[in-house]
């Protein structure tokens, strides 16, 4: 990559960086069970669910929008067969998954040892249908369906080329979103196992989420071209008006968590503006390309995949250590505790293991142990 992309490139890094920060935050924002604190009154779960709506500005369907985004940029550049394409994604993405697949499957126990579920836990682990799970759809743990999820995605880039050469097909997002929410709705009502019932989901949303690529792959093209500054600043108030708007089509969903302590559901401008948020923030960046960033939110966001990664295993052992010690945390002081701690803390322990050769590859910063001789780097794509 030339001085003048990687210039280029630093307003996409930033973006990064402010994405794994918000996922951290969406994963404190729970009590220990991942509710929204059902058991306290309105007024203490003010913070949780302020902070939850602060994070709705990121989220997975930010980190499939750069995944794709740099999977455009890379194919532009080296046009591989679609053979060497998957491969090489399978080895980027795949075998750092099977890695974490494993890790948390066991690593799970600390915490449900420490809450009284371990039997549980243990009973999933020696049931084959569990592993089809943790293998085909990431159930190891709550974040690791990025990983399958962006393989089946790759899968059909040749169509999301389509959007590179005419971006007005990016405006196939909505379309994909609208037949995935249908789908999904259709689904949830048939007479099928859970399992079964779980991998149609999955392929529902594969299918919906590759408007996602239509969208990066489109404004992939627009970039390439080139967008002036005057119309950079245009496109940044644009999308800052579409941010808010979306922003605000999400408050009745906090609302109804903030009086009711459940999450719960999205339906109707609620779903739209929740689904649409990570394009708005992309734009948002992408509009301030011509500004002066810094070259550290380049630096930093080298370890925003590590952040993703680890951060659930930190998040669990700060929670084991809270319970533990029976500290009575309010609500507001567990949310503000658990990210003060759990933010830095896998931003270091991302940083240790990019130093380790044996364990860099995990988190995509290293050639895998068995083909460091041939230089053949895990770069996942996160």
């Amino acid at each position: 990559m030339s001085v003048s992309v990687k210039s280029r490139m630093t307003w996409f890094d930033a973006n990064r960086v402010c994405a794994a920060m918000g996922v951290v935050l969406i994963h404190s924002t729970a009590d220990f069970s991942g509710g929204a604190f059902p058991d306290a009154s309105v007024q203490d779960r003010i913070v949780p669910v302020i902070g939850r709506a602060i994070s709705e500005f990121s989220g997975s369907e930010m980190f499939f929008l750069f995944s794709l985004f740099l999977l455009a940029f890379k194919l532009d550049r080296r046009r591989p067969e679609y053979g060497q394409t998957l491969a090489d994604q399978a080895r980027r993405l795949l075998v750092p998954f099977a890695f974490w697949t494993l890790f948390y499957a066991v690593f799970r126990l600390v915490k449900a040892q420490e809450f009284h579920y371990a039997d549980a836990i243990l009973a999933q682990l020696g049931q084959p249908q569990s592993w089809i799970g943790y293998v085909l759809l990431g159930d190891a743990q709550y974040h690791l369906h990025f990983l399958p999820t962006l393989f089946l995605l790759v899968l059909f880039y040749p169509v999301m080329r389509l959007a590179q050469r005419y971006p007005l097909f990016g405006f196939l997002l909505p379309v994909c979103l609208t037949v995935m929410q249908a789908t999904q709705g259709w689904i949830w009502s048939l007479p099928v196992s859970e399992l079964t019932r779980d991998l149609m989901l999955r392929g529902a949303k594969v299918m919906g989420y590759v408007g996602y690529g239509f969208a990066a792959f489109a404004i992939y093209g627009l970039w390439k071209d080139g967008i002036p500054r005057g119309e950079s600043r245009l496109l940044r108030r644009g999308a800052l008006f579409l941010a808010a708007t979306a922003c605000l089509a999400t408050l009745p969903h906090f609302w109804a968590a903030l009086q009711t302590g459940s999450w719960g559901g999205r339906e109707g401008a609620q779903f739209w503006g929740h689904f649409l948020m990570p394009l708005a923030i992309f734009a948002i960046f992408l509009g301030t390309q011509h500004a002066t960033w810094s070259p550290r939110w380049s630096q930093l966001a080298r370890y925003t995949f590590g952040v993703y990664l680890m951060h659930p295993m930190v998040i669990d052992l700060f929670d084991v250590a809270i319970h533990t010690l029976a500290l009575p945390l309010s609500p507001a002081e567990l949310v503000l505790s658990r990210y003060a701690v759990a933010l830095p803390v896998t931003a270091g322990l991302a940083i240790l293991v990019s130093r380790q050769p044996l364990l860099a590859w995990t988190i995509g910063l290293g050639p895998l142990p068995w083909a460091r001789g041939a230089g053949r780097a895990v770069a996942a794509e996160a």
